[in-house]
């Protein structure tokens, strides 16, 4: 289990680097490293190994509304969650299902929150100002998926393929009689 936390560690510090490159908005490896911290992790405090490293990344970059943070960070808990749930079910088909649940997620709560805490500002205070905040963060929202599968499939296969490469060294090539 050491090395599961050393690697969440590695990802996250990738998950960081990647912040700092210029990139597409919400194309992030971090929606993926938090599922992957859920389901390899046994402690919930191992969340706070990736959230760790997304705050400094915040600090390097900038702060941002408090309350907009906060649903950042919340949706990124919740995602970390969702790895906790699907861990003893874990599948292909469960990990596309993760993967788009993830960001879902994501979009749900972020921009509710940019909604709701830029009232007067960006959007009217009504369901159409809602929707509007919807409507148009749907090219974020493509972003954010696109990236959550990329870096599920990539993270999940190395890690998993790795994992079976090394039990099929432990087994003798020549069975013995």
């Amino acid at each position: 289990m050491k090395k599961n936390i050393l690697f969440i560690a590695l990802v996250s510090l990738i998950g960081f680097l990647a912040r700092l490159l210029p990139h597409l908005p919400n194309f992030s490896p971090f929606y993926s490293v938090l599922l992957f911290a859920g389901v390899y992790s046994r402690s919930p405090r191992y969340l706070l190994i990736p959230l760790g490293f997304l705050l400094l990344s915040d600090f390097w970059l900038g702060f941002y509304h408090s309350g907009v943070m906060v649903s950042v960070y919340l949706s990124f808990a919740l995602i970390f969650l969702l790895g906790k749930i699907f861990k003893k079910r874990w599948s292909i088909l469960n990990l596309a299902s993760a993967s788009l649940a993830s960001a879902l997620l994501f979009f749900l709560l972020t921009n509710f929150a940019v909604w709701y805490f830029g009232k007067g500002g960006w959007y009217s205070s009504d369901l159409s100002g809602l929707l509007l905040c919807y409507q148009l963060a749907i090219p974020f929202f493509k972003n954010t998926l696109y990236s959550t599968l990329l870096y599920n499939g990539l993270l999940f296969g190395v890690y998993e393929s790795s994992r079976y490469w090394l039990s099929q060294r432990k087994k003798p090539l020549i069975k013995q009689t």
